[in-house]
C-alpha cells in the first residue's frame, strides 16, 4: 500500500512538472479562475505565487502565510521523535510496539510480511539497524530545519495553498511511518532484535552529512541576502543568491534535500524498492518547485546568470 502510494503521488508530480511544461503560465495582470489558473495556484506558492499576476480573491482566501513551514517541522520533530524512541526501545531493551501502532503497519505493509501463508520474521540485524538510522537522520533533519526556520530564515509576505499546507502536516507523519514499515516484523514485536554495522551505513551516513551541510549553507545564503552585515533584517526583497552550489542551480537547498533522501536510500542498501519510491517522490517534487523558482529569476531579473540550471548541476 506504502509503494503504490509513494508511486501515486510521485506520478502526480511528474505529470504536473509535464504540464508546466505545456501550459503558458498566466500572464501579468491576468485573474483568471479557469481549471489552467487554478491548478498553476495550487503548485506555486511564495515569490512564484506573488509573480504570477493578479489572483482573483476567491482564491487568495485559500492562503496560509509562508512562514507557517515550521508548523511541518514542528509535527515531525514530535511524532518522529516519538516513533524513535519507540525504535530504540525496541532494539535495545526488546520492548515491543504500541499494538495500534503494530497494527496500523500491518495495513500499511502486512502484503510484504507474508509469504506462503506464514509470517516473515526477519532477523536482519542490517535492517534494523538501516531503519534506526533513517529515523534518526529524518528526525534530526526536521530539528534543523526547525531551527533554521525559526532562527535564521527571513520570510517575507510569501503564501500557500490550503492544500499544500495540510499536505505538508501530513508529509512528515507518512514518511515516518514508512521508515518503521521497513523495520523487520520480529523487532516491532520486540523479539530477538540484532544490529549489524554494513559498508553502505557509513556512505550514507557520509553523504547525509555533506548534503545537510550545503543545504543549511544555502538557507543561510538566502537568508543573509536580506540582513546587512550586522544580521539585522532590511529588507524582504527578493535578489540574486551567489556563493555555494547557486553557483550552478537556482535551487542548491532543493537538490540538498534530494541527495538527503538518496543517503537514505544508500543506508537502506540501495534494495529499499519502497524507499526508492520516496527518492522518487521528492525528486519530482522539488523539481516542480525548481523550475518555477527558476522561471522566476530568469523573468524578473534581465542580468541572471544564464549559466545556472534550474535543479540538477549541469542537467536540468
Amino acid at each position: 500500500m506504502l509503494a503504490l502510494l509513494w508511486f501515486g503521488l510521485a506520478g502526480s508530480f511528474l505529470s504536473a512538472l509535464l504540464a508546466l511544461r505545456l501550459l503558458e503560465p498566466p500572464p501579468p495582470g491576468a485573474s483568471s479562475l479557469s481549471l489552467a489558473g487554478v491548478f498553476q495556484d495550487l503548485l506555486r506558492y511564495g515569490k512564484t505565487k506573488s509573480g504570477c499576476g493578479l489572483r482573483p480573491a476567491r482564491l487568495q482566501t485559500f492562503d496560509v502565510p509562508k512562514r507557517w513551514f515550521y508548523h511541518f517541522y514542528v509535527i515531525s520533530v514530535i511524532w518522529n521523535g516519538f516513533l524513535l524512541l519507540l525504535l530504540l526501545q525496541s532494539l535495545l531493551a526488546s520492548w515491543p510496539f504500541p499494538i495500534w501502532l503494530q497494527e496500523l503497519l500491518s495495513i500499511l505493509d502486512g502484503v510484504l510480511h507474508y509469504q506462503d501463508g506464514g509470517m516473515l520474521a526477519s532477523a536482519n540485524g542490517g535492517e534494523s539497524l538501516s531503519a534506526f538510522l533513517v529515523c534518526l537522520f529524518v528526525w534530526l533533519n526536521s530539528c534543523r530545519r526547525l531551527r533554521e526556520c525559526l532562527h535564521i530564515s527571513v520570510f517575507s509576505g510569501g503564501v500557500i495553498h490550503i492544500v499544500q499546507y495540510c499536505f505538508g502536516l501530513c508529509y512528515y507523519v507518512l514518511v515516518g511511518l514508512t521508515v518503521l514499515c521497513q523495520v523487520p516484523a520480529n523487532v516491532r514485536e520486540g523479539k530477538d532484535p540484532q544490529l549489524a554495522v554494513h559498508w553502505y551505513h557509513a556512505v550514507g551516513l557520509l553523504m547525509f552529512i555533506w548534503a545537510s551541510f550545503h543545504q543549511h549553507r544555502c538557507h543561510v545564503i538566502l537568508a543573509n541576502l536580506r540582513k546587512n552585515k550586522s544580521g539585522k533584517v532590511v529588507n524582504l526583497d527578493h535578489s540574486i543568491p551567489f556563493g555555494d552550489w547557486f553557483e550552478m542551480v537556482s535551487c542548491p537547498h532543493y537538490f540538498a534535500e534530494l541527495l538527503i533522501y538518496i543517503s537514505m536510500a544508500i543506508i537502506f542498501g540501495c534494495t529499499n524498492l519502497t524507499w526508492w519510491l520516496v527518492v522518487m517522490y521528492v525528486f519530482f517534487n522539488q523539481a516542480v518547485s525548481a523550475v518555477l523558482c527558476h522561471e522566476y529569476y530568469q523573468s524578473n531579473f534581465k542580468h541572471y546568470p544564464k549559466y545556472r540550471k534550474a535543479y540538477i548541476p549541469f542537467l536540468l
